[in-house]
């Protein structure tokens, strides 16, 4: 898709908003723990979430990705979040972004609002938020214990220069006409316009029904798995318009983290890894005509026997897969050695941990555990360098 073929790869190479992306890196320079975490306020498609990503790859942090569905619950949130704050190594250098904040309020929000809020107050690692709206009064608390920055929408005469650029580089035209009308449509939104012009220009847009003609991540997902049939699950994938790497990492996050059994899982797995092999072939190739046989691997995800609900988390698989199985035997052993140093859990997490793993590993101290923390103990000490 030209959406990510042409995603910038530097935030210098960002169009528009100077003024908010030089308050963002100066925030980024200066981060230490307990600095104000950001909020980025703006319209959706203006590039809150590619500004995230691209300050998580310079800077060199590993970017944790949860949606506002992540964190509604106080339960969900410690599951989640406790063993990044609490481990640098276990992750080397966690960010945490939190998308669509302004959804974390409402009806399903089971203290999720006021756990996350105390979590921004004492920020032990750099934690980036994004809305695309803070006039409510839900937000207020949130507001209170943030920097905020805002990101506003291109305006017309740049959307289309930009697009010009692209068009030419793909030796394509579209008439003056069309192009005015595409981009008046989009109304700053630069990801909706640049997939508006390539199904325009290639004539490669699947055909949707109406009431599912445009679906975010989240709402894809569920209805995917919600599906009655295996044509509507087909109906629900075509109507996903988001970029193939997101569509893939999103189906994969929100099955290791649901209540499978083996079976089912091991299938799903493959499957996954089918459409990942697929789509790597078609970013070393530039051959985006493969993409239209992506949705027919994924459809091989369609199952009435199991009940799986989005989850997301933007890191590399093998990262993923640590944090499911090795986040619950941590959380134990630091509430564990807590309780025998007579400290907060936090404490031990952030001050304490690791330099008792560097100790041991450098056979400085001898600590007696049981024995079923010694592979995570090992694991662990293997990432000190």
């Amino acid at each position: 898709m030209w959406s990510e073929k042409y995603r910038p790869k530097n935030i210098v190479d960002l169009v528009g908003n100077e003024e908010a992306r030089y308050d963002f890196v100066e925030w980024f320079t200066k981060w230490k723990k307990g600095t104000k975490p950001i909020l980025l306020v703006g319209p959706p498609g203006v590039g809150k979430t590619t500004l995230a990503k691209l300050a998580a790859k310079q800077f060199g942090y590993d970017m944790i990705e949860l949606n506002a569905s992540d964190v509604r619950n106080k339960g969900r949130i410690q599951e989640i979040l406790q063993p990044i704050l609490g481990s640098e190594s276990l992750l080397g250098h966690p960010m945490i972004f939190i998308d669509e904040v302004d959804g974390i309020h409402g009806r399903a929000d089971y203290g999720g609002a006021e756990t996350l809020i105390k979590i921004l107050k004492e920020p032990t690692v750099p934690i980036l938020l994004a809305a695309n709206s803070d006039i409510s009064t839900k937000m207020k608390s949130i507001k209170k214990v943030v920097k905020t920055i805002r990101l506003r929408p291109l305006s017309p005469r740049m959307m289309q220069l930009y697009l010009n650029t692209i068009l030419k580089k793909e030796a394509a035209s579209l008439g003056s006409e069309s192009l005015n009308k595409i981009v008046m449509e989009a109304r700053g939104d630069l990801r909706s316009m640049i997939n508006s012009v390539q199904a325009t220009v290639t004539g490669f847009e699947p055909p949707t029904e109406k009431s599912f003609e445009r679906l975010n991540i989240e709402e894809g997902i569920n209805a995917f798995f919600k599906a009655k049939s295996i044509d509507e699950a087909r109906i629900v994938l075509y109507s996903m318009h988001i970029d193939p790497r997101d569509k893939i990492n999103a189906f994969y996050s929100s099955i290791i983290t649901s209540d499978i059994d083996k079976k089912n899982l091991v299938h799903m797995l493959q499957t996954i890894s089918k459409a990942d092999m697929l789509y790597g072939k078609i970013m070393k190739t530039q051959n985006w005509r493969l993409l239209r046989y992506l949705d027919s691997i994924l459809l091989g995800l369609y199952s009435t026997d199991v009940t799986i609900r989005y989850s997301q988390y933007n890191l590399s698989w093998p990262l993923l897969n640590r944090i499911r199985w090795d986040g619950r035997k941590i959380k134990l052993l630091t509430s564990m050695a807590s309780k025998n140093l007579h400290i907060s859990v936090s404490t031990f997490a952030t001050f304490i941990f690791k330099t008792m793993l560097f100790c041991m590993k450098n056979n400085k101290l001898n600590f007696e555990l049981n024995e079923e923390f010694d592979d995570i103990i090992e694991k662990e000490m293997s990432l000190i360098k």
